[in-house]
């Protein structure tokens, strides 16, 4: 009987490793004392095999109830695989007006993840440099907590 355990156990184990779930990269960055510097860009490689397959991109953020505005500004910079660098700026909502926050709150932290780029084809197969640097006028930005960058197959993700 411990055989047989032992094996429906190891067989769902590989089951779920051969499972695709679409995510191509997933990346989170803590920001050392919760202060994301301008020169503190967080980037990330993506694999692109097939390019007529479109690509969800997404920022995430973790910031502590004390950070002081209700949105932030990002900078978004795609390169690589032959292609020009290309930069897109974002205003990002992070609370309601009422000033109540929009993120998945766990004690004193909130986490948000905001479609960047969806159903975005990439030109062609190869890898390509995702970088995302913020963009306000503070310098560094206080209580933020992680950042990072998840890109997956359109309809793949949750």
């Amino acid at each position: 009987m411990n055989n047989l355990k032992m094996f429906a156990v190891m067989a769902l184990v590989l089951l779920l490793q051969a499972c695709d779930t679409g995510v191509l990269t997933d990346s989170n960055i803590s920001m050392p004392s919760r202060n994301w510097n301008y020169a503190n860009k967080v980037h990330t490689v993506v694999e692109v095999r097939d390019a007529a397959k479109p690509v969800n991109i997404y920022f995430k953020l973790r910031h502590t109830s004390d950070y002081r505005y209700s949105n932030i500004f990002v900078l978004l910079h795609i390169s690589g695989g032959g292609l020009k660098k290309q930069s897109r700026r974002y205003e990002l909502r992070l609370a309601q007006p009422d000033g109540q926050w929009l993120g998945a709150g766990s004690g004193n932290l909130f986490t948000s993840v905001v479609p960047l780029l969806t159903s975005y084809k990439f030109p062609a197969p190869g890898k390509y440099l995702l970088e995302v640097e913020q963009n306000m006028r503070d310098n560094p930005l206080r209580e933020i907590s992680d950042v990072g960058l998840r890109a997956s197959l359109a309809g793949t993700d949750r």
